[in-house]
């Protein structure tokens, strides 16, 4: 194989390493754990509409479960308040049925992320395929060197954007929020009553301390990465 071939795939692999990092801690906090350790964080802020922490449990583990299974959007559009329970009169004066959990304009959104979400798994999976199939050519194909260099760049590289990322976020988190919803989701298609059940289960404190972990996680494991890998090319070969 030709060194330019090599430095391709090197580089090749640099660039794999953030997508798989940042998708596969999306691909984590997906998880009924994430919920446990987000609601139980100090001072999250409370529904003003009565619903209580193991309410919250309840339904937003049903609600990350359809983003994540092949169910339609029915998994969620039959979910019903408790008995003598209805939606906030703020959001009932918009619904034929008070007594469902989601109205359409929530449930338009959650087809919308389910849609974005299941096309980054798929994502993530091909990356992960690719950089283990890359990692056995290496090794089999004599440029494990290589390879490891292209580890460590996409560690560093991963800590360097997702750091600029992350500083962004906690001057402009706000803007960031708006700017990504924008780019994945037509307008106003994503914008809810304080009152509504998404905004009940998944207020701004929720997204702005996911956003940090999703992107706090994969820096941190870039740095590990990156200092490991180093560590190991330094390491001198046993005679």
């Amino acid at each position: 194989m030709s060194a330019n071939v090599r430095r391709a795939l090197s580089w090749l692999v640099t660039l794999l390493v953030p997508v798989v990092l940042v998708l596969g801690t999306v691909r984590a906090v997906l998880n009924p754990w994430f919920l446990e350790f987000e609601y139980r964080t100090p001072d999250f802020p409370p529904d003003q509409y009565g619903f209580s922490m193991q309410d919250r449990l309840k339904y937003a583990r049903v609600a990350v479960e359809y983003l994540v299974n092949d169910a339609g959007i029915e998994f969620l559009g039959e979910e019903r308040f408790p008995n003598g329970q209805q939606a906030p009169p703020e959001s009932c004066i918009f619904m034929d049925d008070c007594t469902l959990m989601y109205n359409e304009r929530e449930l338009g959104h959650m087809v919308d992320v389910k849609n974005t979400v299941q096309a980054a798994l798929r994502v993530w999976y091909g990356a992960l395929l690719g950089l283990l199939v890359l990692g056995v050519w290496a090794w089999r194909g004599g440029w494990a060197q290589d390879f490891l260099l292209g580890l460590k760049r996409g560690g560093w590289l991963t800590v360097i954007l997702l750091g600029v990322i992350i500083l962004l976020a906690l001057i402009l988190f706000q803007r960031i929020f708006v700017t990504f919803h924008k780019i994945f989701f037509i307008e106003g298609t994503w914008t809810f009553l304080t009152s509504d059940t998404l905004i009940r289960l998944f207020p701004e404190r929720f997204w702005r301390d996911t956003f940090l972990i999703v992107g706090g996680l994969p820096a941190l494991m870039g740095l590990l990465l990156g200092l490991l890998v180093e560590r190991n090319r330094r390491r001198p070969e046993s005679l």
